[in-house]
């Protein structure tokens, strides 16, 4: 029976950055997006204390891949401790710690027993303030409502598609495990060059509900969940 494999937390963030410098790109979303603070030193919620080491370059890469607006990080269980619940279908970010541990070694000269330390790296999943409900990030300036008029027949189209539609916050994607689509909200979007506002809306939306589609004829594994880049 094959052995399985162990879980490496410095592979897997090594993983993650190398994947995020070769997919990174010039491109520019239709819609607004807090950036600023994203790359100012990561802070847990709970101590207060900046992280340290390859932490901090496992979290720049994360708020960067993901567009955070905050520098402010902490688990699943931190956030419900201020009060706070990660949203739903909310991916995390991941660091490292490291634990001392004492064991028992056998001298191998004398066969006499003796106390050791061994140094062991644990994995632990965080969540930006960004994916959080409850918490109040540094105030954004925005349009007081949308700029575009709905299209009628587009909204009954996607009525009768039967989609669960989430609109707000600053991300757009399709999430399988949930099967729900989450767009930005709608007073984001400005549009590019080359599309107007209520343009770029709905061809985000289409591009989802694609996604959405074409979950329910593949695995959930593998149907597709992204920022979307329409």
């Amino acid at each position: 029976m094959p052995r399985t494999q162990k879980f490496d937390v410095h592979q897997e963030i090594t993983n993650r950055i190398v994947d995020a410098i070769e997919t990174a790109e010039d491109f520019r979303l239709p819609w607004i997006k807090s950036t600023a603070g994203s790359f100012a030193r990561p802070v847990n919620i709970a101590s207060k204390n900046p992280y340290n080491g390859v932490n901090i370059v496992s979290l720049w890469v994360a708020a960067f891949v993901a567009e955070y607006p905050s520098n402010i990080w902490g688990t699943y269980r931190q956030w419900q401790d201020k009060g706070c619940q990660v949203r739903r279908g909310e991916k995390s970010a991941l660091v490292v710690f490291h634990k001392t541990l004492s064991v028992e070694e056998t001298n191998q000269e004398t066969g006499e027993t003796q106390v050791g330390e061994r140094f062991i790296a644990r994995a632990s999943s965080v969540f930006n303030a960004a994916q959080v409900e409850g918490f109040e990030c540094a105030p954004e300036t925005l349009p007081d409502g949308p700029l575009f008029d709905p299209i009628e027949k587009a909204e009954q189209f996607v009525a009768a598609t039967g989609a669960v539609i989430d609109e707000g916050g600053e991300h757009a994607c399709y999430i399988p495990g949930y099967d729900l689509i989450r767009m930005p909200d709608r007073k984001r979007f400005v549009g590019t060059n080359t599309s107007g506002a209520r343009e770029a809306f709905y061809a985000t939306l289409c591009h989802e509900l694609v996604h959405y589609a074409g979950s329910g004829i593949m695995p959930t594994s593998q149907a597709l969940c992204c920022n979307c880049r329409p």
